[in-house]
């Protein structure tokens, strides 16, 4: 057999019959050159074998040598070198926690590259049958594994996203429950006199989130313009306790302007807080916080939900959550006529599709809505 030039395949039968073939992929990760091996027993199927190898070579596609990864395998090395550079601390647990407790026990065992759709279709019946789980919770696993699919596939590790072979799963839409403007009231009034009863008036004027209005520091109130810019968020890391982060989203960052009423509201609260300062004396520990414990150190987040629906019972509301405090603000936004647009810098969105979610129709605007129509068409 004639000798190969340096980078150029061969092709070769043995002793036994078996024919061989020898692709040159370049060099490994050690500088070492990588040359694949693949056999069979008739010519014809080795050619096409080395072909493709070539054709992935030329195209810049290299798979890593040796078996390929098993899906659970990949899902590591996605999360631990890839999701983690582009993802929330917060969003990196979320996708362990379902990865490693959802998908892994049920996909894991397979080769990356032979998952196949109806892997998927089982996976996703078992998901919202034996297991029980919503369809919002299943649809985000989905959308995990597809993301990580989606990274393979653009590196050549699989030809296809078999994620984009399926229908993703429906996630019922969720029922939320904003108050009106009485109960909005009503609630306000249950808070009064309460500590950090500011909390809730930021909650429901200037529809901030949980983690923006108790990661809210002092320098970021103005309250002689009358604005709140909002640059930070509290938030509760695995391993770390509570830490300070950026806003959800660039549009996160904003400034607010402040109805009136909040701003007396904050000026109180501002001087309670510094009475319990100088109470607290050596003991307070000071965070430059809007919102604190008694001895000035973040609130934590589990805490606050429990204020909240502490605050509904003594009010005699319906039992909603914290997050439609976001929702109650944004409809009363539109109910006073204020652009959607601007609602939509409030609320620190980044598209208007998602403001008009946060957007609900309360019996009050058809009343209103019905009033004008009588009006127009009848005088």
């Amino acid at each position: 057999m004639p000798r190969k030039a340096n980078g150029e395949s061969s092709i070769y039968q043995d002793a036994n019959g078996t024919w061989h073939g020898k692709v040159s992929m370049g060099l490994k990760a050690n500088g070492k050159r990588d040359r694949r091996h693949v056999q069979g027993p008739r010519r014809p199927a080795v050619v096409t074998k080395v072909r493709a190898l070539e054709q992935q070579r030329d195209a810049g596609i290299t798979t890593t040598a040796g078996r390929p990864p098993t899906v659970g395998q990949w899902l590591d090395h996605w999360l631990n070198t890839i999701a983690v550079r582009k993802v929330r601390p917060s969003t990196l647990e979320g996708y362990r926690s379902k990865i490693n407790y959802r998908i892994k026990p049920a996909l894991g065992h397979h080769r990356l590259d032979r998952l196949q759709p109806e892997h998927l279709d089982q996976f996703y019946d078992e998901l919202q049958g034996s297991a029980g789980l919503s369809g919002t919770t299943a649809l985000q696993i989905h959308r995990i594994l597809s993301r990580a699919l989606k990274v393979a596939m653009q590196r050549g590790r699989v030809s296809r996203n078999v994620c984009c072979l399926v229908d993703a799963p429906s996630a019922a839409s969720f029922d939320m429950d904003p108050f009106d403007a009485h109960e909005a009231r009503r609630l306000l009034d249950a808070a009064a006199g309460q500590r950090n009863s500011a909390r809730w008036s930021v909650a429901l004027a200037l529809a901030l989130r949980q983690g923006e209005a108790l990661g809210l520091p002092w320098p970021a109130v103005d309250l002689d313009v009358g604005t709140l810019t909002v640059r930070q968020a509290l938030q509760r890391q695995k391993g770390k306790g509570l830490v300070i982060v950026e806003p959800k989203s660039d549009a996160g960052n904003r400034t607010i302007a402040l109805p009136s009423p909040l701003r007396d509201a904050l000026r109180a609260h501002r001087a309670a807080q510094l009475a319990e300062r100088m109470a607290a004396g050596p003991e307070w520990d000071d965070h430059g916080l809007v919102f604190t414990q008694p001895n000035g150190r973040p609130i934590n987040p589990a805490g606050d939900w429990k204020a909240w629906k502490a605050l509904l019972r003594t009010a005699d509301l319906r039992d909603v959550r914290l997050h439609d405090a976001r929702h109650t603000a944004a409809t009363l936004l539109c109910q006073q006529g204020v652009p959607i647009r601007v609602v939509m810098e409030i609320l620190g969105h980044s598209q208007v599709s998602l403001t008009m979610r946060y957007t609900h129709v309360l019996p009050d605007m058809m009343r209103e809505a019905a009033a004008g129509m009588g009006e127009a068409l009848w005088g």
